[in-house]
């Protein structure tokens, strides 16, 4: 039971807004190629697929981050406990699990169509680069934001078999999205992380912080009018649409950069943020 116990606290699992982050673009790009491709069967299935990937995928990131950031993180306080930093577990125990992680992930990448499997394999490269992205960059945020959306695309052409240009315009939505919500977290570790030379968007943008993260959330939002425009009107899609930009407007409303509890709770409702505009595509053809 207690090495149960490290397991989970190592990879995150008691905190699910992480791999919901990582499967809500999954859902997205699902959900839009389901909008012209209405294999109803397929799209649960794939659902299913996706969501299970991406808790490992989340799960076995959350190792490789605490591995590489080991000796920051023990001049943190809110990651000094972590299992590896605090040596609750050895290396070797945690590359382990990182294996295991890896290939029951590649079990279910081989599922897919042979585009999907390469686009999962190529994913390897920037989910392997992120932990070291803030030691060299101010822009950590938004290499995360184009390594935790890569699911849009490969979700997209696990149902389609082929890319879009439709896509990739909803992918660099979604990396704004992300770059605005990971601003948010990263406001939690500004004054450690000035202490110990690290970089962050929080960091660069500290005396502008709100204004950053409402822009980064509007050019998300434009994106998706952009891409929609033909959609637009008195339905459903604009209605779920109008929901999902006041999550984030409420978000930027009540960002207070100097409350690192408000600025967690704020995080974790882009959880519905995420859900809202996945119901939001599936309303497509309602």
């Amino acid at each position: 039971m207690h090495h149960f116990n490290i397991f989970i606290e190592l990879t995150r699992l008691n905190k699910p807004i992480g791999f919901m982050l990582l499967f809500w673009p999954c859902s997205w790009g699902l959900a839009y190629a389901y909008s012209a491709n209405q294999n109803t069967n397929l799209f649960i299935y794939y659902s299913i697929l996706f969501f299970f990937g991406s808790v490992l995928m989340r799960s076995a990131g959350c190792i490789v981050n605490d591995l590489v950031d080991k000796d920051f993180d023990r001049k943190v306080k809110r990651t000094k406990e972590r299992p590896i930093a605090s040596k609750k577990i050895s290396t070797s125990r945690s590359l382990f699990y990182v294996g295991v992680l890896c290939i029951l992930a590649f079990v279910i990448l081989i599922q897919f169509n042979f585009l999907t499997i390469l686009l999962g394999m190529a994913s390897m490269i920037p989910a392997f680069l992120y932990p070291f992205m803030k030691r060299i960059t101010y822009w950590p945020q938004l290499f995360l934001g184009f390594t935790f959306n890569w699911g849009i695309i490969m979700s997209w052409t696990a149902f389609n078999g082929y890319l879009s240009n439709e896509i990739i315009i909803l992918y660099f939505s979604a990396i704004f999205w992300t770059l605005g919500y990971d601003t948010i977290y990263g406001v939690q570790d500004i004054r450690d992380d000035e202490i110990i030379g690290l970089k962050s968007t929080a960091i660069k943008f500290k005396k502008n912080i709100k204004i950053f993260i409402a822009m980064s959330y509007l050019i998300s939002i434009l994106i998706i009018l952009y891409l929609f425009n033909n959609i637009i009107g008195l339905n459903i899609f604009t209605l779920l649409l109008s929901f999902f930009a006041l999550s984030l407007f409420y978000q930027v409303l009540n960002f207070k950069k100097d409350n690192p509890k408000k600025c967690l709770q704020l995080f974790k409702l882009n959880n519905i943020s995420g859900s809202i505009l996945f119901l939001t595509l599936l309303s497509i053809n309602l």
